[in-house]
């Protein structure tokens, strides 16, 4: 089934009519069918609306094809070759492209501990938790014991090693 398009240069040939006392026909062509009746009883708004109309009617066709191959269900992919994307270029993509997690400016050392004990399987050495964190052991120490105050995690020891460890519900 063709998609049936609006075309720019029929757009501007109906906003021509307005020369001849018919003023709208680009909208109604558009799909703005109520602005277009308003236009066409006020001269295009005694003539304002239409000048402005000039400038936006490629916007006007461009959201009415949009419309249009919603409607049909057909998506042509937006592909532009000359476009390269480099991974590293975007914070976001290069943290998906590394086996460090991407981390977020403004993060809490708290959400910081539980997203690390999330990415260990829930359990976490003192050691782990420095290098996640970034704290100082006396500041680490003190953020453990209020994990463990809020329920976050237990201490406990490696059931092989005998290390403490802290096992986190995530």
């Amino acid at each position: 089934m063709a998609i049936q398009k609006v075309n720019s240069g029929t757009a501007y040939l109906l906003w021509c009519l307005s020369f001849f006392g018919i003023s709208g026909i680009q909208r109604l062509y558009t799909g703005n069918i109520g602005l277009g009746i308003v236009y066409l009883f006020t001269f295009g708004f005694c003539w304002i609306g239409q000048f402005i109309d000039l400038f936006l009617i490629p916007g006007m066709v461009e959201k009415r094809n949009l419309y249009l191959k919603g409607l049909s269900g057909t998506q042509e992919p937006n592909f532009n070759p000359s476009i390269t994307l480099n991974i590293g270029d975007i914070p976001q993509l290069k943290a998906l492209n590394t086996a460090e997690p991407y981390e977020s400016p403004g993060k809490t050392p708290m959400q910081k501990l539980l997203k690390a004990a999330k990415s260990e399987g829930g359990q976490l050495s003192m050691a782990q938790a420095a290098m996640y964190t970034e704290l100082e052991p006396d500041a680490l120490k003190k953020l453990l014991n209020e994990a463990e105050n809020a329920g976050y995690a237990q201490i406990g020891n490696d059931p092989n090693t005998g290390a403490i460890r802290y096992f986190f519900d995530i």
